[in-house]
């Protein structure tokens, strides 16, 4: 029995058909096209159109086996403007959502991203966002990462952070956060994030919680930090970066066990008084500096210590030996 043409015809048809149909799933298609529309069509995302399949859209990734939208990465785009549009919180199986480097999206941290349940990755860095960091964040349970760096962002930061059991980096750098950092830092419940909370206009005293922890990394540099800034080390700790330069910090230097596994200590520009531990000969210092501070006595002798320049040492009270001028 023979095949008729048209049956030939209608088979690679329907081959056609099935190989080439859309895989992206209407509904996250109409929420990308919202919110290219909110953003007025710019031109970075010239390649969202309406009559194509949506997974192949720059910009945007999708499940190899749900086809829904898992990624949605906005970049480095100085034409775009706007705020962040609420339609983002139509992507319900969104892991990955980063709008970084566009100077001109302004406006608060949008609410409909407290929807996002799934949200691994929340990148918000290198923008004009302004407004407080509210605690709907801490909603976001799955969060392994968590940047709003370079931003304008006022207020204090919100002491839930601390619930996010999953959260491995927090940057909150580079904004003009005020008041003391929350006591709830010294309570991660889950893993302990690498944490950098610098060039704000934090104040208080470091909490004595933070004793309890043990950062990998920990960045508070340029605030108003005051106090006893000693609690951030400790000998069973594993620390490997500590910066808390150009603060106003206050303690003897004298008491403090510097953890072995630290790499890069930056004391720089504090009233931190007595002298360097004689165990900082056994670290395996890639960078110190502990300049414009008040330690007084002779730079211990052995390991990296004698390798850096004088600037690491220099503006001190009494400090003296190599690199520095001989002790009287």
């Amino acid at each position: 029995m023979s095949s008729s043409p048209s049956t030939f015809l209608f088979i690679f048809f329907l081959f056609f058909t099935i190989s080439f149909a859309e895989l992206c799933h209407p509904n996250d298609k109409k929420a990308l096209l919202n919110i290219k529309k909110a953003f007025n069509n710019p031109y970075i995302l010239t390649s969202w159109k309406p009559e194509e399949d949506c997974c192949t859209w720059y910009c945007v990734e999708c499940d190899r086996k749900s086809h829904r939208i898992v990624s949605l990465t906005i970049f480095a785009d100085t034409r775009l403007s706007g705020q962040i549009p609420p339609f983002v919180g139509d992507l319900p199986y969104l892991e990955n959502l980063m709008f970084h480097k566009l100077p001109n999206l302004t406006g608060p941290i949008q609410p409909a991203i407290a929807k996002l349940h799934n949200l691994k990755y929340l990148d918000l860095s290198w923008n004009s966002l302004t407004g407080s960091i509210p605690n709907f964040l801490s909603s976001l349970t799955n969060l392994d990462l968590l940047d709003l760096s370079f931003n304008r962002l006022t207020g204090s930061i919100p002491s839930s952070l601390a619930n996010l059991q999953r959260l491995g980096t927090l940057h909150l750098d580079r904004n003009k956060l005020t008041g003391p950092i929350p006591d709830s830092f010294g309570n991660f419940k889950g893993k302990i994030p690498y944490l950098y909370l610098s060039h704000n206009q934090l104040s208080g005293k470091i909490p004595t919680s933070l004793e309890r922890v043990d950062f990998n990394v920990i960045d508070l540099s340029r605030n108003r930090l005051e106090g006893d800034g000693s609690v951030i080390f400790g000998g069973k700790k594993t620390t490997e970066i500590v910066d808390l330069s150009r603060n106003l910090l206050e303690f003897d230097m004298s008491k403090v066990v510097l953890p072995r596994s630290l790499t890069w200590l930056d004391l720089n520009h504090n009233k931190i008084f007595g002298e360097i531990p004689v165990m900082a000969v056994n670290l395996q210092l890639q960078l110190l500096n502990v300049s414009y501070n008040k330690l007084c006595g002779r730079i211990p002798v052995g390991g990296k210590l004698q390798s850096f320049d004088v600037y690491s040492y220099s503006n001190n009270k009494c400090l003296c030996g190599k690199p520095l001028g001989k002790c009287k």
